[in-house]
């Protein structure tokens, strides 16, 4: 067992907030600790993450992880820090959720049957039969409404409103720790510095109902530099499932994250040590315009969310739209990718049948679509040797037929080196 985990939470910049003898039950013995995830969608996100690297920590250090899916409290809704109430789902949308998300957490933790095996819990499963005058008996009257009222995710609340349904929240989070502390004799948890007030609400519960001793650890909010939510995009959030965010999106994201971000994120978000980091920061310092410490970053992360295979396409896919690919690259991409890559550029149908015989590129261009306005535009552009298919230089007598056709379905046409259109062949 490795004793030093808070040291190495602390170096990544991991804590937020740790109650006093946290540190000493880690290095006293093996010690179960738990996160919980509200089943809110059928993926989790980079927001997650955070959460799913402090369990991966504690599982390298020789301690047992629990990732607990919140079947019941995610028909709630956890108020923290939420300016208005969130949207209800019912039950079977949360049972398809939490399917979807333990897949997910597979990629991360190592779930084996040894003492330091993580699992996968659903509170709904303690929770489903346990009638709502038999909780406000058994655990409701051990925590006071003055007690609640202090916690920061309420008081924020109040001016808004906030319903009895979310105001119970904190209690139901608080029995969840303490069921664990029960049954899996767990005695950590951990969570984003925002779920503060919800773990200590479980660790309360603990001491009062069992006389024992219980614990809480908290993650900074992850941030970018500039002050705005990480994790967000112009489309929204930023998924790990492949059919919300594209590997290739995905790997752009980290891509594109500024220098102070990326410092910090890749403590948070890779299993990189101390030292090759500082190493990968020294070289990066060298050549910023290299970018390589954002490189190192979503190339791993890219990796352990998707696979080196979707990691190579998203490199290849850059390489194309920033005019290095080549035709063998290009060739190698699935459609989605495709799609995803050259999202916003103009496309165009034209019929498979206009293929058979092949088509100037003149024709297609200027009269089957609108990439040109004129059969003028087009061969002014071919005389400057500006026009590429399928990255490649083509002369103007160009005909396209279905052996420019990539294994995607459909043609990249290129003027200069910005402006691309996308043929599709049906």
């Amino acid at each position: 067992m490795d004793t030093n985990l808070v040291k190495e939470l602390q170096w990544r910049g991991m804590i937020h907030d740790m109650m006093p003898g946290t540190e000493e039950q880690l290095s006293k013995e093996v010690t179960t600790a738990y996160v919980g995830i509200d089943p809110t969608a059928d993926s989790l996100h980079i927001g997650h993450l955070v959460s799913i690297m402090l369990l991966k920590h504690l599982q390298i250090a020789g301690h047992k992880p629990l990732a607990v899916v919140g079947g019941a409290t995610g028909m709630i809704g956890d108020p923290s820090f939420k300016a208005a109430e969130r949207k209800l789902l019912t039950a079977d949308e949360i049972q398809h959720n939490v399917s979807c998300i333990k897949k997910q957490l597979s990629k991360f933790l190592d779930f084996n049957d040894s003492p330091t095996g993580a699992e996968i819990l659903n509170n709904y499963d303690w929770m489903k039969d346990y009638l709502f005058l038999d909780f406000i008996r058994d655990v409701g009257k051990h925590i006071t409404v003055n007690y609640m009222m202090t916690k920061d995710s309420v008081k924020k609340r109040m001016e808004t409103g906030i319903s009895f349904t979310e105001f119970s929240y904190q209690l139901l989070q608080g029995y969840d720790f303490l069921t664990l502390y029960r049954t899996k004799g767990c005695k950590l948890q951990m969570g984003g510095s925002d779920q503060w007030g919800n773990i200590t609400t479980g660790t309360e519960l603990i001491r009062r109902m069992e006389g024992g001793e219980a614990f809480a650890l908290t993650c900074p909010l992850i941030t970018k530099a500039d002050g705005t939510k990480f994790g967000k995009t112009e489309g929204g959030n930023v998924w790990l499932d492949p059919t919300r965010t594209s590997p290739y999106k995905f790997y752009q994201f980290w891509l594109n994250c500024a220098d102070d971000d990326t410092a910090r994120y890749i403590r948070i978000f890779t299993l990189f040590s101390k030292e090759e980091i500082e190493e990968l920061e020294r070289q990066h310092a060298e050549a910023p315009e290299r970018r390589i410490l954002q490189k190192a970053l979503a190339k791993d992360i890219t990796c352990r969310v998707h696979s080196l295979k979707d990691y190579e396409s998203a490199v290849a896919a850059s390489e194309l739209l920033f005019g290095k690919g080549t035709t063998e690259q290009l060739q190698q991409l699935d459609r989605a990718t495709i799609l995803s890559v050259f999202e916003g550029v103009p496309q165009f149908t034209v019929a498979a049948s206009k293929l058979d015989e092949g088509i100037s590129l003149i024709d297609l261009a200027a009269t089957e679509t609108t990439m040109f306005a004129s059969k003028g535009e087009i061969r002014r552009a071919l005389k400057e040797n500006s026009i590429s298919v399928n990255k490649e230089k083509v002369a103007e007598d160009y005909v396209v037929t279905k052996k420019d056709l990539l294994n995607c379905g459909s043609i990249l046409i290129q003027k200069g080196k910005k402006n691309y259109y996308l043929v599709n062949v049906e």
